[in-house]
């Protein structure tokens, strides 16, 4: 019964979007300054429906979640993707390590998002927020029909198999409690922003207070993003044994590209809610933020991508994301070109001054942007005519790299810049230290073996380490704004990651040996012992797990366990990587194969701080929320 029940909500859920999307038109189509009767009770009957569809879709939700708890093999989804010797937290995870589960994820907090609007969002006029929550329904009613339709979470299986077939192993790691969970709260953040935008449109009502009131849901979609990669990006790092921190798998790039565009778009909106200012900028980077999120989710859930993020193999299914892709993004482009005359000009300002640099910071993330969204989708197109062809590392990084160290640079000074108008002469005395600065480090890092990439990666990265805190001085740190304390954590974060990954590239150090029972070799400043193998159990796989004591410099001895671990269900091998973390770097340990003489294939990296790349990514994530903080706390103080 919990299936049908589910069912049985998701339906409802369904019905609410659409009387939800109906009401709101009605309402909306009524010109008259004083509206009658029946359109008033319309406006406010929209916020109640809007509850109620959250509600029901958060119930059918937590159905889905029961089923995977209770392993009810009557379901075909959970028989597909769980079994009943799985611990129970990838039991629950599971819920959502499937495509039907991530989907119905969507669109549940597609909808809670759309309540909350609903319940306490207050600075919108009425009919820009009913307009708001029009849109959101229109969003959510696609995907219930997606859902329905074409991706039935709760279908049935009779007879119920004996047990189910298991979660992918790559799959089976509590990062997947929190990874895509972040990340769909980050792409349904930015589709909050992308329902803002066409009702402000709708009612013409692009300003101040519009952005105010999209401000939070922007920021809180970044930091839900910022985390997300992050935790992907360090899951992959240790579960994959590759020992590389980003690949530029299209996969990862459908989530780069939605934090690209959301970090533009967050610049863009604090100038029109602080300055009224970039009012064109703001709705054109809340339809594109989206829709990179809706390009992400078209290329993980269509089948058209092979990966263990790639859950969709049916191209109805991918048809149907494609068919809803068109829906919402062209109809919201077409509604920005048809009202873009009646959104008026907002303040002015000198291109010397914090605004022309968040400009300069939104051309440079918009032309990043660009390079990975033809890298990710040239490709594909080439392929669909017959061309196979691959868009690797190289190309990215020596198309963005450059960029993207130029938008560093923009980084540093923007904040150090004054409103609506500076003076060159006062810019160059306080950018004066951050320039020394980046001059000293560069020239110490002529010293080192280092490429010129890394060499100005970290030049730069000690250059906005200073400026990032500079907006700090001669304030008071108790009077001292919380948005200001969020934007320099974050930029203090982005330098930290920067020298990271810049670290990583330029100190990097290799071995891959076939190693016998005690023999030792070196990696950087450890010498590493090959011990012995032996078998161990886990709780649902069984493993070959190598013994290697490692020694630095001469130091104590410690133990390094890396794994071959083998799955049943389904049947499947995987490497667990040995990592040993210190304060100036990783030390990172892959069990390869037996090669039948005795000996094992052993790959060994030290990383010098690498550490700092996420590290770094916390901080940006910190920043973002203290800013959240202070934004919130300053509505209600209004």
């Amino acid at each position: 019964m919990i299936a049908e029940a589910g069912l049985a909500a998701l339906w409802l859920a369904a019905a609410m979007a659409l009387l939800q999307l109906a009401m709101a038109a009605i309402a909306l189509s009524s010109r008259a300054e004083e509206p009658p009767q029946i359109v008033r009770d319309l406006l406010a009957a929209v916020r109640p429906v809007a509850v109620a569809q959250g509600l029901l879709a958060l119930g059918a939700f937590a159905a889905l979640v029961a089923l995977f708890a209770r392993t009810d093999l009557s379901v075909l989804l959970v028989a597909e993707n769980s079994h009943s010797a799985k611990p129970m937290l990838y039991k629950v995870a599971a819920t959502w390590g499937n495509h039907e589960g991530s989907m119905l994820l969507w669109v549940t907090v597609l909808a809670v998002a759309g309540g909350a609007i609903a319940l306490f969002e207050r600075l919108l006029a009425a009919r820009t927020h009913v307009a708001t929550l029009a849109a959101q329904a229109a969003i959510a009613a696609g995907f219930y029909a997606f859902l329905l339709f074409a991706s039935n979470p709760f279908a049935r299986l009779s007879p119920a198999p004996l047990d189910g077939l298991g979660l992918n192993p790559l799959l089976q790691d509590p990062g997947l409690a929190f990874h895509p969970p972040t990340l769909y709260l980050g792409y349904v953040g930015l589709s909050v922003a992308f329902s803002f935008a066409v009702g402000a449109l709708i009612t013409r009502d692009v300003g101040r207070d519009f952005a105010r009131a999209m401000r939070p849901w922007v920021l809180g979609a970044w930091i839900f993003l910022t985390i997300g990669i992050t935790a992907g990006s360090y899951w992959a790092y240790y579960e994959l044994g590759w020992g590389g921190w980003w690949f530029w798998d299209p996969v990862e790039n459908a989530s780069l590209m939605p934090w690209l565009a959301a970090t533009a778009l967050l610049h863009s909106v604090t100038v029109l809610a602080t300055r009224d200012g970039l009012r064109a900028w703001t709705i054109m980077l809340s339809v594109v933020a989206f829709s990179m999120s809706m390009v992400g989710t078209f290329l993980v859930r269509s089948g058209i991508l092979t990966s263990v993020h790639a859950f969709a193999v049916d191209p109805t299914r991918g048809s149907f994301i494609l068919a809803l892709l068109i829906l919402y993004i062209g109809g919201a482009l077409a509604l920005f070109a048809f009202r873009v005359g009646t959104v008026r000009q907002g303040a002015l300002f000198e291109p010397v001054s914090r605004e022309g640099g968040l400009v300069l910071n939104n051309l440079l993330l918009s032309v990043i942007l660009g390079i990975v969204l033809i890298g990710t989708l040239y490709p594909l197109l080439a392929e669909a005519f017959g061309v196979q062809l691959s868009v690797g590392p190289p190309f990215f990084n020596r198309a963005a790299g450059p960029i993207a160290l130029v938008l560093v640079a923009a980084m540093a000074v923007g904040p150090l810049l004054r409103w609506r108008r500076d003076r060159g002469r006062a810019v160059a005395r306080r950018i004066a230290v951050p320039a020394a600065v980046t001059l000293l480090a560069f020239v110490a890092s002529l010293f080192t073996d280092a490429g010129w990439m890394p060499v100005l990666g970290l030049s730069l990265a000690a250059g906005l380490a200073v400026a990032s805190v500079l907006p700090l001085v001669g304030r008071s740190p108790w009077r001292t704004p919380l948005p200001i304390w969020g934007m320099v954590v974050a930029h203090l974060g982005i330098a930290v990651s920067l020298a990271g990954m810049a670290s990583d590239s330029a100190f990097n150090a290799e071995r891959l040996v076939a190693a016998a029972p005690g023999e030792t070799n070196r990696v950087g400043p450890f010498a590493i012992r090959f011990e012995a193998i032996k078998p161990v159990v886990g709780g649902n796989w069984s493993a070959v797990q190598g013994r290697l004591i490692v020694i630095r410099d001469g130091g104590v001895p410690f133990l390094l366990r890396p794994e071959q671990r083998f799955f049943a269900n389904p049947p499947t091998e995987t490497s667990e990587a040995a990592l040993a973390t210190f304060w100036d770097g990783q030390l990172y340990a892959v069990l390869g194969r037996d090669d039948h003489g005795g000996r094992r294939q052993l790959r060994l990296w030290w990383k010098p701080f690498v550490t700092l790349i996420w590290a770094g990514g916390g901080l940006i994530a910190l920043g973002g929320f203290i800013s959240l903080i202070g934004r919130v706390r300053r509505r209600r103080a209004r």
